[in-house]
């Protein structure tokens, strides 16, 4: 504790103020005083009195103040947006994942998933299914174990009620969940990974994700499948994704022959671009764990870093002590003053 100072209860306007009005009573009742001394009971004792009054007044009235250094601490963590397509074209089987091995890209997808969650072990997660719409499925969470979960649940919507594949589907609910954890965790970094083919079927025009920017520190989109492709199993509501259902394929109307769905990087790239982000393509070599983002997330991990702060402590006990003696002692004096004029 250091530093005396001067911070006014009602401000730095009306403190000052109220506190120049007071002495302005003190002192010209000084002057009334010494004009009027010999018509008045009043003694130098008193008018002393009196002004030490106003002028502890005037001092309470300017909050006498102590200048106090204070340690907190700050927990900065990680919060980590995963948004997934389940569109009916992320169960083509043409993916591969740091094997050989061909897999549907939804399958493809999951493995994504799992190594983000090692790749962040003490951030929050929250999980976000696009399609026809956009599902925040996982809030918020620092269990990472439920974004696992999430992913070996996840399967590709039904073909049945497809209306065409949208890159821009997810966008709202990012935008509400980001913004909700950015009110309640602002010091906390924001990492978004969007995990999709590509493919944009519908008629509309794609929204931009630059809208994300502001919540966004870091943002990588990750593709899935490949550029020669595959066709598209036609999925009923309990069909599991990524295998070719009993239906056979999805027709493409235009030609009547089985619809071939292809990894789009141009608009994967594009989305990444509106995020100020990274491309990655994962195949037989590449994966997320061996990738850009797998570096990146070394930046990005549970930090508690110490703040010293200075704030202001009022010290008025001493002054409210004074004003108690003086204010005792002209009690006293009226009561000897009153006995002796009766």
């Amino acid at each position: 504790m250091n530093g005396l100072t001067f911070s006014p209860a009602l401000g730095w306007i009306a403190g000052p103020i109220a506190a120049v009005a007071v002495l302005a009573l003190g002192v010209a009742y000084a002057v009334w005083f010494a004009r009027h001394r010999d018509g008045t009971d009043a003694t130098a004792a008193d008018c002393v009195r009196r002004v030490l009054i106003a002028v502890t007044l005037a001092t309470l009235t300017m909050t006498p103040s102590t200048t106090v250094a204070t340690t907190s601490r700050a927990v900065n963590a990680t919060d980590v947006f995963v948004a997934v397509d389940v569109t009916g074209s992320m169960a083509v089987r043409d993916a591969a994942y740091g094997s050989p091995e061909t897999i549907s890209r939804l399958d493809a997808a999951r493995r994504v998933i799992r190594d983000i969650v090692r790749m962040y072990p003490d951030a929050s997660f929250a999980g976000v299914s696009f399609g026809v719409g956009g599902s925040l499925d996982v809030p918020l969470t620092p269990d990472g174990a439920a974004l696992g979960n999430w992913a070996d649940t996840l399967t590709t919507e039904s073909t049945s009620v497809s209306t065409g594949s949208s890159l821009d589907a997810p966008i709202d609910r990012l935008l509400l969940a980001m913004k909700a954890a950015a009110e309640r965790h602002p010091d906390d970094a924001v990492i978004l990974y969007v995990i999709s083919d590509g493919e944009q079927t519908s008629q509309g025009t794609r929204r931009t994700y630059s809208s994300l920017r502001a919540y966004v520190d870091d943002a990588f989109v990750v593709g899935v499948g490949s550029a020669q492709g595959g066709m598209i199993p036609r999925t009923a509501d309990s069909a599991a994704s990524g295998a070719n259902a009993d239906d056979g394929w999805v027709i493409d109307p235009s030609t009547g022959q089985p619809g071939v769905s292809k990894l789009d990087e141009a608009a994967l790239t594009a989305v990444a671009d509106e995020l100020s982000g990274t491309y990655e393509h994962v195949d037989d070599t590449h994966t997320v764990a061996s990738g850009a983002s797998s570096k990146a997330s070394g930046k990005y991990r549970l930090t508690v870093s110490d703040k010293e702060r200075t704030r202001t402590a009022p010290v008025v006990w001493p002054c409210y002590a004074v004003l108690l003696a003086l204010l005792t002692w002209e009690a006293a004096s009226w009561i000897v003053t009153s006995r002796r004029l009766l």
